[in-house]
């Protein structure tokens, strides 16, 4: 069965000319009167027919219509441009294997050839049907990007310029100009380009933050090289995080994008920008109904720090954290499941400088609260370094400030147990303490060893050769001190686990 994987909306081609073949299609709208508009219309038929006679339905939903998209596409449309990317050709270690294969049977002579060769990538040394220099050629790709100010600088994504050796830009009255590449942010998936003309359309810049889960947004791209496509979906959810992208809160929609829609714009009904399209959920490589765009506030911030310095700074305190559910929420106190949960604290980092603990929940940031983890990664990095943050934290079950300064971002053996039976019997674990050696080989300075795990701590994920750190944020050191903690615990604990040099706290329901 295919993976299911997140990809960047990209097309790696060189089309020039679509391939005939259109498809037309065609429908027709019917709606049912309501029943006020039939008892009009039979009023209008015979006078003297009182209303009441008139039958009537019950229920009547409210007549709800599809927007009409045409006014917004035909007013932005234009500021919305194709993107197309040269990059020098590298050799590969495969000798350049394609992404997809060529199809069986293609000969070299083939009129269609060169559209596969370029569309899913040439064949390699590897024993295909290719030339033996592929890997080396020069290769194309194509995005979009929108025009934000009227003397050329356009927003697309990072990774629709990376590694560019010529940019080009083509506006929707077909005029082409070479771009120069202001600057790319790869954490952001962002990149500003310039290109030397003036008076052009612009888009206008909207506030994500007012926009609400259910709500219509339009697409305008180049999904496959064909220009100014409009698509148009729903919102369906805000704050989206995503696996290894560590400061986006994405907006998740249903608009269909497609390779090519990278660096396009998100539009609201208001014919605002409220995002830029930047990457697909998808088993095929094409849309199945979740795409994710970047905030476009979020995106103007990198925007002016790459206009203004070339490059994006970014704040750290130099922590691991993680989302808080219901389970760690009770072990910890919390009247609700919010904030972001510390796991572990750079031993190098700011806050290891501060007061701040494995085991604090940050609610807050300088007065603003934090409701879920994945905002706390995008509030800290729009701080400059060398800033004071302040952190409203949950600790021992109340609330305290604790004060970091901001840096800059630089971009199992099995063991012997001495069982416990009382630690065994209600968490389902056999711990024993470490060594010296053991000690100074995972860097920590007290702990407790899984020997064998079983039961409730079992079902929640601990395994044997973790190291139990503490328990409701409380450091254990030893089997008899987790026992008396364990007695005096509710049904629900947070255990601080050190797994291959990382730090989780995995929740455990005793219940």
């Amino acid at each position: 069965m295919p993976t299911s994987k997140l990809t960047r909306t990209l097309v790696a081609s060189a089309v020039l000319v679509a391939l005939t073949g259109g498809y037309v299609a065609g429908r027709q709208h019917w709606q049912a009167p309501l029943a006020s508009e039939m008892v009009a219309d039979a009023n209008a038929a015979n006078p003297a027919t009182p209303a009441a006679n008139v039958p009537n339905t019950p229920n009547t939903a409210p007549r709800m219509l599809v927007p009409d998209f045409s006014q917004l596409a035909e007013q932005y449309g234009p500021a919305v441009v194709n993107i197309s990317v040269t990059h020098d050709g590298k050799p590969s270690a495969g000798g350049g294997a394609a992404a997809m294969p060529m199809p069986p049977g293609m000969d070299q002579n083939d009129p269609l050839f060169q559209f596969f060769r370029h569309f899913y990538g040439a064949p390699g040394n590897d024993g295909g049907d290719g030339g033996g220099d592929a890997g080396s050629a020069p290769t194309r790709s194509l995005g979009s990007g929108f025009i934000v100010s009227p003397d050329g600088y356009i927003l697309t994504n990072a990774h629709v310029v990376d590694d560019a050796s010529q940019v080009t830009v083509k506006l929707t009255d077909k005029r082409e100009y070479k771009a120069k590449v202001v600057g790319s942010d790869k954490a952001s998936d962002v990149a500003l380009l310039k290109i030397a003309a003036t008076n052009l359309p612009t888009v206008k810049i909207g506030d994500p933050s007012k926009s609400k889960a259910g709500e219509w947004v339009v697409a305008i791209g180049s999904p496959y090289g064909f220009d100014n496509t409009v698509t148009a979906g729903i919102v369906s959810a805000k704050a989206r995080a995503l696996p290894d992208e560590n400061y986006t809160p994405f907006i998740q929609t249903d608009v269909p994008v497609n390779p090519g829609n990278s660096g396009g714009p998100l539009f609201n009904l208001s014919g605002e920008v409220i995002g830029i399209n930047s990457m697909i959920y998808s088993r095929t490589g094409g849309f199945q109904g979740l795409s994710f765009a970047i905030p476009i506030n979020m995106a103007m911030k990198v925007k002016a720090q790459l206009q203004q310095y070339g490059k994006v700074s970014r704040g750290r305190i130099g922590v691991t954290i993680q989302e808080v559910n219901q389970s760690l929420a009770k072990s910890f106190g919390l009247p609700k499941p919010s904030g972001a949960l510390v796991s572990s604290i750079d031993k190098n980092g700011p806050a290891a400088k501060s007061d701040l603990k494995p085991g604090d929940v940050i609610l807050a940031v300088n007065g603003t609260t934090i409701e879920d983890s994945v905002q706390l990664p995008e509030k800290i990095a729009d701080m400059r370094p060398g800033e004071k943050a302040t952190l409203t934290v949950w600790r021992n079950g109340a609330k305290q400030d604790v004060s970091v300064t901001v840096a800059a971002l630089n971009e199992k053996k099995d063991v012997a147990s001495t069982d416990d039976s009382a630690t065994h019997g209600r968490l389902g674990l056999a711990v024993r303490e470490l060594s010296p050696d053991e000690k100074r080989a995972a860097q920590v300075t007290h702990g407790l060893l899984v020997a064998r795990a079983s039961g409730p701590a079992e079902q929640a994920g601990v395994q044997p050769g973790d190291i139990i750190l503490s328990l409701n944020g409380t450091p254990v050191t030893s089997a008899s001190q987790l026992s008396n903690k364990l007695k005096k615990a509710g049904n629900n604990v947070a255990l601080l686990v050190q797994r291959d040099g990382q730090q989780i706290f995995i929740p455990v329901d005793l219940g």
